[in-house]
């Protein structure tokens, strides 16, 4: 059985982009997709996707208050952050509304393995965005937003 995905990003052309990539991939079907987070709410409700890729910044409704509502209206789904921002204030606060991966759009092409791995159960973080979460960790504080 194939992967059901939703992708939801305001700039078609990316999406596009995305769509093209994660379609030649025989085991990933793009079910749907969304310009705003409203729309991908609406989606994931009645396409009851596996997977939702999505973007921080979005209209109508943004990506932390987003998650929240895919996760009341149908809770197995996993949500999967892309983001320009590998900050570590964004990643923690999409982690802690829900989401169980996050990749930075310049690792995009990590997409299909975060999306096998939130299905599994595992938390995905790319590792442009790994690095900055565990910096505080390692004693380093990159300037990130979040000092």
């Amino acid at each position: 059985m194939r992967i059901r995905v939703l992708l939801a990003d305001d700039h078609k052309p990316f999406r596009e982009a995305l769509r093209n990539m994660l379609q030649r991939d025989p085991d990933i079907e793009v079910a749907g997709e969304a310009g705003d987070g409203i729309r991908a709410v609406e989606l994931a409700r009645s396409l009851l996707p596996d997977v939702v890729v999505m973007d921080i910044r979005m209209p109508r409704l943004n990506g932390i208050e987003a998650i929240a509502q895919l996760l009341a209206v149908h809770p197995p789904v996993k949500v999967i952050v892309l983001s320009v921002n590998s900050e570590r204030i964004f990643a923690s606060e999409m982690l802690a509304a829900g989401a169980r991966g996050y990749v930075t759009k310049s690792d995009a092409e990590e997409l299909p393995r975060a999306i096998r791995a939130v299905l599994n159960n595992l938390e995905y973080l790319s590792l442009e965005v790994a690095a900055t979460v565990a910096a505080p960790v390692r004693g380093n504080n990159p300037v990130d937003g979040a000092s």
